[in-house]
C-alpha cells in the first residue's frame, strides 16, 4: 500500500482510544507485565508514546520542513520516558497520551501537507536519507507495533494457564 496522510491519521487518530479501552480500570499485575524482563510493560507503551509526541514524530516532521536533509534529527531517547510516568495512575498516563496525540495531529492538519512536501528529503541521524511521508508512514506502524507489543505482553501472561489450548493461541507462539 502507498503512503496515503488520510489513512495515516485514521490510524493515529484512534490509538488513544484503542489504548484507552485496553488499559484503563486494568489491575498493575496487567499494566506491568512484560514478555520478557528488558521488555517494555503497558505503562511503559504508553509513557513511551507520549514522550515521542513531545520529542520526536511533529518535531522531525518541522525539521523536514524547515531545513530539509541540511541537518540531521536529534537522537531520540527510548527510554527518556521512565522518570515522566513515576508515580502517574495509568488514568493519567493515558489521559495524557491522548491529550499529547490532539495537540500533534491538529498540527499535522494545520500544515495541509501536499504531496510534494510528502516527497521533501530529511536525515535520519543512524539511518540516513527518509522523507517525510516515510516518517508519517513509521509513526503509524510505530503505534501499530506498540499496540501488539501490549497485546502479546498480557496474553503471555496466560501462557502456562491455557494449558493445551497452547497449540492454538500463535499469539503466545
Amino acid at each position: 500500500m502507498e503512503f496515503q496522510l488520510d489513512q495515516a491519521r485514521e490510524v493515529l487518530s484512534t490509538t488513544p482510544d484503542v489504548l484507552n479501552a485496553m488499559l484503563r480500570g486494568k489491575s498493575a499485575v496487567w499494566l506491568h507485565c512484560r514478555k520478557t524482563a528488558e521488555a517494555f510493560s503497558p505503562a511503559d507503551v504508553i509513557g513511551h508514546l507520549s514522550h515521542g509526541e513531545r520529542t520526536n514524530w511533529m518535531p522531525r516532521v518541522e525539521a523536514i520542513l524547515q531545513h530539509q536533509d541540511t541537518r540531521a534529527f536529534g537522537g531520540f531517547d527510548r527510554f527518556a520516558f521512565r522518570p515522566l510516568i513515576e508515580n502517574k495512575s495509568i488514568e493519567e498516563l493515558l489521559d495524557e497520551f491522548a491529550a499529547l496525540r490532539e495537540q500533534s495531529l491538529a498540527k499535522l492538519h494545520s500544515l495541509h501537507l501536499s504531496d510534494e512536501q510528502l516527497a521533501l528529503p530529511g536525515k535520519h541521524p543512524d539511518l540516513g536519507a527518509v522523507n517525510l511521508s516515510n516518517l508519517l508512514a513509521t509513526w503509524v506502524v510505530h503505534d501499530l507495533g506498540h499496540i501488539s507489543q501490549i497485546v502479546k505482553a498480557m496474553a503471555n501472561e496466560y501462557r502456562d494457564a491455557v494449558g493445551p489450548w497452547r497449540a492454538y493461541t500463535t499469539i503466545l507462539g
